[in-house]
């Protein structure tokens, strides 16, 4: 079932989901900068600290399909209200937090709300908007939350050196109810008709621990040893229940991921593209910002006034991709933006004046969150509007995940490399293989596009894209 697309609603819509996915993007890259300030203040060791961000990881890892395929079934409105509604309330349990727990805890229903609200949020969108507006709108409200993204560092940093962390979550808190208000009052609903209001539990819960133990060991594994007991022990329970979620959704009368979904050679090539250049992206902020602070000396607030340039064209990059892909083929918008990616990273490793790095930076920027971003406008561009938040809950999850994944293995290189290299030499040889990847899988991409177009299943690229989205 489609919602009401009055111009209202429309605006409305985008206003909410806009803001709402500003919050989340806000959150998510701020809180990286004041993790000192946070063990500081409630006297624990940094390594414990990080907690503040693995719960936050774990709980929005484990509901970004289960919250996207609710939405499609049961109603688009009601869970984008809720998930509002579970990170306003987390963020003022973070800012209220008395010791580090208490924190932790508000970060998972934070981490929980947030889960729900980013891939509902996209088919809200994607069910509001007519095909002939609606990657520009998508693209519009990946800008805006892709500030959130710029300001993130910046804000962590100076929140931390001045006032304090706990006013990141005293804007986050105004912000989210705003949000909640405006999408009470205007969002319509819409949801799958042709799926029965029935979940599948079981999947869900195999699903859940999968990726709950999966994010665990891969968030905790730096700290606790890639070959301690209790990680091992998480990655078997990955698998043991990734398993069984896998026959589950086979035998099961309504799955919680349909098979076909991939089947969609378009949706596996692009969400396969998004997943690598996000990774490229995690790592790059990762490596970025101990290079600054540690090679170059700079203080958090600095560093962050540095991430100002590239997170400017990271917030470019959401309707520069709608534009694109009003001329250009969904999955060479993902070749293109893997290209500049992985070129801006190589180079990156090689820049050692201040302003050039810089510039070099912004260019990887804009590469790295044309990717990401745009994954989430193509893959709309693919699959039904019916099953939309399935589509873009499976993406994220494949974001998220293999993001974590990434980070830890950076951080794992770096402690590999640093007693015979300098952190320097180290930064820079993780930039230059994870640039390679990212152009590696930008090449796979167009033969796999090649493929198709000489088996005629996909049009050639001299072929003008259809005005509301096209085949890959």
């Amino acid at each position: 079932m489609r919602a009401e697309s009055s111009p209202a609603a429309r605006t409305g819509a985008f206003i909410a989901v806009a803001l709402a996915l500003f919050c989340i993007q806000l959150d998510f890259f701020a809180l990286n900068l004041a993790v000192p300030g946070i063990a500081e203040e409630f006297g624990v060791t940094a390594s414990a600290a990080q907690w503040t961000l693995s719960a936050y990881m774990l709980a929005i890892g484990c509901c970004f399909i289960v919250g996207g395929r609710v939405g499609d079934v049961f109603g688009r409105r009601g869970i984008l209200l809720a998930g509002t509604t579970l990170f306003a309330a987390g963020s003022v349990g973070c800012a209220l937090a008395p010791g580090l727990w208490p924190l932790v805890g508000a970060r998972i229903v934070q981490g929980i709300g947030a889960g729900f609200v980013f891939p509902v949020a996209v088919s809200v969108i994607t069910n509001v908007f007519p095909d002939t507006t609606r990657a520009r709108a998508l693209g519009a409200a990946f800008g805006i939350a892709n500030v959130g993204t710029a300001l993130g560092p910046f804000v962590g940093g100076g929140f931390t050196e001045g006032p304090g962390w706990r006013w990141i979550f005293w804007l986050l808190a105004p912000l989210s109810v705003l949000a909640l208000i405006v999408a009470y009052v205007c969002v319509p609903d819409s949801r799958d008709l042709s799926a029965p209001r029935q979940l599948d539990l079981a999947g869900c819960l195999a699903l859940v621990c999968a990726l709950a133990a999966l994010t665990l060991a891969v968030e905790r594994g730096s700290a606790w040893g890639w070959d301690h007991a209790r990680t091992l022990t998480l990655l078997a329970v990955a698998v043991v229940a990734g398993g069984l979620f896998v026959l589950r959704e086979r035998t099961a009368r309504h799955p919680l991921i349909d098979a076909r979904l991939f089947r969609n050679i378009p949706y596996v090539l692009v969400t396969g593209a998004g997943s690598v250049t996000n990774m490229g992206y995690a790592v790059t902020v990762f490596v970025s910002t101990l290079y600054l602070q540690q090679v170059r000396g700079l203080s958090p607030l600095q560093a962050g006034l540095v991430f100002l340039a590239p997170a400017v064209l990271v917030a470019l990059s959401g309707p520069l991709g709608a534009r694109l892909s009003a001329h250009m083929r969904p999955t060479v918008v993902m070749a293109l933006a893997g290209t500049i990616a992985g070129t801006g990273m190589v180079m990156l490793s090689h820049v050692t004046t201040g302003w050039l790095y810089v510039v070099v930076f912004a260019w990887c920027g804009l590469g790295l969150g044309l990717g990401w971003t745009f994954a989430s406008v193509a893959t709309q561009q693919v699959v039904a509007p019916d099953r939309a938040g399935e589509a873009s809950g499976v993406l994220l999850t494949f974001l998220v995940t293999l993001g974590g994944v990434a980070l830890a293995a950076a951080a794992a290189a770096i402690t590999a490399m640093t007693p015979e290299w300098s952190p320097e030499a180290a930064y820079d040889a993780i930039l230059r293989a994870g640039g390679a990847v990212i152009l590696a899988a930008s090449v796979v991409v167009m033969a796999v596009r090649h493929r198709l177009v000489v088996l005629g299943q996909v049009p050639p690229l001299g072929s003008r894209p259809t005005h509301g989205g096209s085949p890959p």
